[in-house]
């Protein structure tokens, strides 16, 4: 990220008055605290992660009937012809009302009653927003007016008969700006989809009043499962295909004559989950948002299969069994998500909610290969690592060049932290700084000449550079217990610069204690000659104090719940000194959050450098 971006990052911090840290006690910071680390055995590295692989997922058996069945309405033949030929087609209703288990967010329903969408923070005016699918709003505001994701905070805010109301007008509304499947937003797959799957399995909000409403409701359903069959393969994404076939399925289960669009739904939805998650359950986005929205596409349809008494294919199952696991590896103490691939500090309580409505009970885990993060465990202290490559251009959604990034919690307290949040931008997060958020300086690694590890792009997608990580996990006795040591490399500043970065964390058995080190090493036989500036970027949480000592090269952290932490850097760092940047941090309600950062920083040579450091709990 450039200097000009890390300004408008500092611009943002919304609580000014921290800007001057106070001078904390640093007793002790003079000692070289990293060489007291105990030695580290050699590690083995594991196979370079070249790639993500992709998982391989077959469509549902059939017989001879509804193999002919799901090949005819392939081919255009309408589903009424097809399951009852002999009589008129079925008038428009549902079959089943949908229970799903998945709850929404009680604030943004309660607002939604008060005359406001409430959208990352931000409120904005239900009568000053246009429903057409061309109007001008940001990708946040797009996506919860035009996938109707606000009904289910709606339902989930109060009983039905005092939020229909609601509901209804604001349907009515969207049906007078949209009243057939066009272009723009609006008609997006993963927007159709989305909006389609909330109408079926919000119905009650929707249908229960005026009987003129209800009819064109019920039509304009049928329209957008008729538009999904024609356009869900041309989908943006993967997740965006997940999201039309859930629409098309649930549209076969619950509208009549929807036998054979439910078998075209289910070949076609199992494709596409195959495309979208790789062999350990990641989706191949990295992103947690996707992976959360994955999960509830699949909670919401498996309740439409309850809701007509019908058991849903064993793979759907068996997916959400895999996509639950690498969501729990990114949560931190505070039981809510790291900030990752665009998303923001996911909050607990909206991760609690979605995996109990998944009905799905696994540990987190710890050493994903594909999904790319590695999770260690200690005493209180939790570590997650981003050791693969940024998602590939075609799965992108908000990539990030966030190679070898870390984030450290101990308790509920998040110590070192990444920005987060671009995936948000256009709620209380600002547009423009969209991009700045997904560079290399708004996480926690190394940045050489200010220069992103990988390409960040305009929307979304990400460019040439890391193209391959070896990562090596090893056990290390500590004083008679196990301590986990990460050692992983990245060649992304080889093709510029001619240097690989390869960073080494152990978390102490205790979890008291995280030694680190950051290592420049030539890519080919020769370094080359001169030095190139360098900084290595913690981010801080929330509410933490920080001061330098004496000979900046040493840092006291004082945290909110009372702790004191020292930061020091190794006695071979060479002139590497510290010094103390503001920052912010997206929550878990997309806001963002004033925050400081300590940067190590200097010159080093173009033949290679070696920065080791500690971050140790004292008393």
């Amino acid at each position: 990220m450039s200097r000009g971006a890390r300004t408008l990052l500092r611009e943002e911090a919304i609580a000014p008055e921290r800007a001057a840290a106070p001078a904390l006690p640093l007793k002790g910071l003079a000692e070289p605290l990293v060489d007291e680390a105990p030695p580290l055995p050699e590690a083995i590295p594991l196979e370079p992660a070249r790639a993500l692989v992709l998982a391989d997922l077959q469509p549902p058996r059939a017989g001879p009937i509804d193999s002919m069945l799901r090949w005819a309405y392939r081919l255009g033949v309408p589903g009424p012809v097809l399951a009852a030929p002999l009589r008129k087609p079925a008038a428009p209703r549902l079959l089943a009302t949908v229970a799903t288990p998945l709850g929404g967010e009680r604030a943004a329903g309660m607002a939604l009653r008060a005359g406001q969408f409430l959208v990352h923070g931000l409120k904005v005016p239900i009568d000053k927003v246009d429903f057409a699918s061309s109007a001008p709003l940001t990708p946040p505001v797009q996506r919860v007016v035009q996938g109707f994701t606000w009904l289910r905070d709606l339902a989930t805010c109060a009983p039905r008969e005092d939020c229909a109301g609601v509901a209804e007008r604001l349907l009515a509304r969207w049906l007078k700006a949209n009243p057939l499947p066009g272009k723009g937003p609006a008609w997006t797959v993963e927007h159709a989809g989305l909006r389609l799957l909330a109408w079926l399995v919000h119905a009650p909000l929707l249908l229960g009043g005026d009987a003129r409403l209800r009819g064109e409701a019920l039509a304009a359903m049928e329209a957008s499962a008729r538009y999904l069959d024609r356009q869900v393969a041309r989908a943006e994404d993967g997740l965006g295909q997940v999201a039309g076939w859930c629409a098309i399925v649930a549209a076969g289960l619950l509208l009549p004559d929807g036998r054979p669009r439910r078998l075209f739904g289910e070949a076609g939805l199992l494709r596409a989950l195959g495309e979208l998650v790789a062999d350990d359950g990641g989706v191949l986005s990295r992103s947690p948002l996707a992976q959360m929205e994955a999960i509830a596409l699949l909670v919401d349809l498996r309740a439409c299969y309850d809701a007509v008494d019908r058991e849903p294919p064993q793979a759907l199952e068996t997916m959400l069994g895999l996509l639950v696991p690498p969501l729990l590896a990114l949560r931190m103490g505070d039981r809510g998500l790291g900030s990752w691939q665009g998303a923001g500090a996911t909050s607990a309580a909206r991760v609690d909610t979605l995996i109990a409505a998944s009905g799905i009970r696994a540990r987190p885990g710890k050493d994903s290969r594909h999904w790319g993060y590695q999770r260690v465990d200690a005493g209180k202290a939790t570590l997650v690592l981003d050791a693969a490559p940024p998602p590939r251009s075609r799965h992108a959604r908000y990539g990030c060049a966030s190679t070898l990034a870390f984030e450290l919690s101990h308790g509920e307290q998040r110590i070192v932290v990444n920005c987060g949040g671009a995936e948000l931008a256009g709620g209380t997060v600002p547009v423009r700084i969209e991009q700045g958020l997904r560079g290399t300086a708004a996480h926690s690694t190394l940045v050489l000449d200010e220069a992103n590890s990988t390409a960040v792009l305009i929307k979304g997608q990400i460019g040439k550079g890391v193209e391959e990580v070896d990562i090596a996990r090893t056990t290390v006795k500590q004083k008679g217990r196990e301590a986990v040591r990460l050692e992983a490399s990245h060649n992304g500043y080889a093709a510029r610069y001619g240097l690989i970065h390869r960073r080494t964390l152990l978390l102490g058995a205790d979890g008291s204690g995280l030694s680190g080190e950051d290592l420049l090493e030539p890519s080919g036989r020769q370094g080359k000659r001169g030095k190139i500036a360098f900084a290595i970027r913690f981010h801080l949480g929330t509410g933490i104090d920080v001061g330098l000592s004496d000979d900046r090269r040493g840092a006291g952290l004082a945290l909110p719940d009372g702790s004191y932490w020292q930061f020091r850097l190794g006695g071979d760092s060479g002139e590497a000194h510290i010094t103390i940047e503001d920052s912010l941090w997206v929550d878990g309600q997309g806001r963002p959050r004033a925050t400081k950062q300590l940067v190590v920083e200097g010159l080093t040579s173009r033949s290679g450098g070696r920065f080791p450091w500690l971050l140790k709990r004292m008393g």
